[in-house]
């Protein structure tokens, strides 16, 4: 398991909720009332009360795979990073290993499509040589250490991060990898059989481009059976939300006896790791098939399949027509996306996510206002106060377990806006003979920092994710939640808005983050953010069955189709959207100081505050993409974000007037209460 819990749903600000009350004459509402369609009511479908206009005049850009607040921010940070990128682009003489050398000369080789068109595959034959000159499982596991460091997925994969026993210091990790399809349930369950039809039809058509251009194809068949075989003891993405079954410590030396086909030795000599006694095996049954397939295979089908993971995994840096193949089977057949985006926007997404920092401190120099911080903190206190005085009135939690939350709590590190220290990036090396080659040295310069952590104590300071990203994460491990400074913008808090649709939005957010240190994964941390119960059986008893509700409320609604949402994949962002809502909702009642809510267009602030949570989620999706995302993502679909936390909520139906007459309306002996 992975440390960083990556929650694409929130945005931050760039000023405060008043501690006291505001002026309202010099407030908005902070509702977009255009988008509401009022002849729903709003117990019957909130999100299309909420939302039903917008969702009518807001179809799906062909370039994307869904729309929605996150896509709005996106392409405004986007044009903001835009201009970055173009006045480092044409800074041809800028200081060599300079974030501005570094982001410009990156973008530049990117965004030149005919530089990519006349290259071809020429950045990528030394590798496919190098292939060809595998000759038996050292050769094999000497190209897989390669991969690894160049962030090509080969087998399986290696990385250090944090021990999840001991969050002082960093350890390693082996995990499964090495199959592309979104899931190891692809490639089994019969209604995944049309996807796994157009796959190998995507195998055979990239072959067979690659033996036009190059004379060196591989057997399309042959790579799907090794993707097949590596993923049918892989665990699925329900199998891997259990944690402890996938903590499997062993010492250097049991490793190398257990899976002895691999050779360990070399491998870690060929990555250039520093020596270490332990190792934690994630996925022990898919590792043991793999170390049987290192021999029980021909050499020659690892060439196969090591040739699609080459030309995979680089595809989007090479020429248009390999590019433009790639995106035809993973984009549009499995997300429904029509169109490529324009090559600024791809170019720009590649530099942020080669380059973070570096163009991360570039946008916070132009755009970021440190006060800001100092602000946010500000709403940070007001949930976390409001959430310690909830764990105080929990009537089905001991005592004992609520001085451990209310301790865990106190711990939570809060990462706002952009890190305090920068990373070096001056020894990169980004250069104008490849958009490929940047890319794979970007790769290798992480993965070798990465390996200078082992044997060190966790630096608790670094970011998990970059500045100009729209996007937030809580880590366990840490016990930390990071809001980088690319989220912080409307629509989720408005200076000039009302206090209810703050807190309904950002307000809600920030409760999200919170909540995700006590959901069902991160309730098993504590507040050093290492992996120890501190709950009294009973509490844990307790806590099990009021989860349990969130499972079987949320896998009766019907995502697609017939496919239902899975409610124990979700289950931790169900609790997270309950408790955040739940936290805003207290949070704001605390703010009113006992008065009654201002009644704004017609709406009071509590029924502002449920509006400006459900119009943060508003959002339409292809039909493949919400396909997928039924079968991986841990979060609901947006419309049950919504309805979910509301339908458990007794504040809402007050609100609103809910009654049992209503769609949305769940028995009082059926709901679920937690934080």
């Amino acid at each position: 398991m992975k440390t960083h819990y990556k929650i694409v749903l929130i945005s931050l600000v760039s000023a405060v909720l008043s501690q006291c009350s505001q002026d309202k004459g010099s407030v908005i509402s902070g509702i977009q009332t255009s988008y509401m369609d009022t002849s729903v009511h709003p117990g019957d479908d909130f999100n299309e009360y909420a939302n039903g206009v917008w969702l009518k005049n807001n179809p799906v850009p062909e370039t994307e795979s869904r729309w929605g607040s996150f896509n709005e921010i996106s392409d405004r940070n986007m044009e903001r990073l835009k201009s970055i990128v173009n006045e480092a682009a044409s800074d041809l003489n800028a200081e060599k290993g300079t974030d501005r050398q570094l982001v410009g000369t990156f973008y530049r080789v990117a965004f030149d499509s005919a530089k990519a068109n006349k290259d071809g595959l020429t950045p990528i034959k030394g590798y496919q040589e190098r292939i060809a000159g595998i000759k038996g499982p050292d050769d094999l596991i000497k190209t897989f250490a390669a991969f690894h460091k160049m962030g090509i997925s080969a087998g399986f994969s290696f990385y250090v991060t944090s021990d999840l026993k001991n969050s002082k210091m960093n350890t390693q990790y082996i995990s499964q990898d090495g199959f592309n399809l979104p899931d190891k349930e692809y490639y089994f369950q019969p209604k995944h059989d049309s996807v796994r039809i157009k796959y190998v039809s995507h195998l055979k058509n990239m072959s067979s481009l690659l033996e036009q251009r190059t004379g060196t194809g591989f057997d399309a068949m042959v790579v799907y059976q090794v993707e097949k075989e590596l993923a049918e003891k892989a665990m699925n993405s329900v199998e891997r939300r259990d944690i402890y079954s996938q903590y499997n410590p062993m010492s250097f030396d049991s490793l190398k006896k257990t899976y002895s086909n691999i050779n360990w030795d070399l491998y870690f000599s060929e990555l250039g790791s520093p020596s270490f006694d332990k190792v934690i095996v994630e996925q022990t049954a898919f590792l043991a098939v793999l170390n049987k397939m290192i021999t029980d295979r021909k050499i020659e089908d690892w060439k196969h399949y090591l040739n699609w993971q080459l030309v995979n995994e680089t595809a989007n840096s090479l020429s248009e027509d390999v590019a433009g193949l790639h995106f035809d089977f993973f984009s549009t057949v499995l997300r429904g996306t029509k169109k490529m985006k324009p090559r600024w926007k791809t170019a720009l997404s590649a530099t942020d996510a080669g380059l973070g920092e570096p163009l991360g401190k570039l946008f916070v120099e132009k755009y970021f206002n440190a006060e800001a911080k100092k602000k946010v903190n500000l709403l940070v206190d007001n949930l976390t106060t409001a959430y310690s005085e909830r764990i105080e009135k929990l009537s089905w939690m001991s005592d004992a377990t609520k001085k451990e939350a209310q301790k865990k709590l106190s711990k939570i590190i809060r990462k706002l806006g952009y890190p305090d220290k920068w990373n070096d990036h001056s020894k990169l090396e980004i250069t104008d003979e490849s958009y490929c080659k940047n890319i794979l040295n970007c790769n290798v310069f992480e993965f070798n920092r990465m390996l200078e952590k082992i044997g060190k104590e966790v630096d608790r300071t670094e970011w998990g994710m970059s500045t100009p990203t729209v996007n937030a994460y809580y880590n366990p491990s840490i016990n930390e939640i990071v809001f980088p400074a690319g989220i912080m913008q409307p629509p989720f808090f408005d200076a000039n808005a009302d206090d209810a649709a703050n807190y309904g939005g950002i307000g809600a957010i920030i409760g999200h983050e919170l909540t995700h240190g006590f959901d069902d994964q991160g309730s098993q941390f504590d507040g050093d953010g290492n992996m120890v119960n501190w709950w009294t059986p009973e509490d844990s008893t307790k806590f099990k069955q009021r989860t349990g509700l969130l499972v079987k409320q949320y896998s009766a609604y019907i995502g697609i189709d017939t496919i239902h949402v899975n409610g124990n994949l979700t289950l931790g962002e169900n609790i997270a959207d309950l408790g955040g809502l739940t936290m805003a909702y207290y949070a704001y009642k605390k703010s009113l100081n006992g008065k009654p809510s201002p009644v704004i267009d017609g709406l009071t602030g509590e029924q502002r505050l449920f509006l400006s949570w459900a119009q943060g989620w508003k959002n339409n999706i292809k039909p493949e993409a919400a396909q997928q995302r039924l079968a991986t993502d841990p979060h609901s679909p947006p419309k049950y974000r919504i309805l979910g936390p509301m339908s458990n909520m007794q504040e809402f139906y007050e609100a609103f007037g809910v009654t049992e007459k209503n769609k949305m309306y769940i028995p009082l002996s059926e709901r679920s209460v937690i934080w």
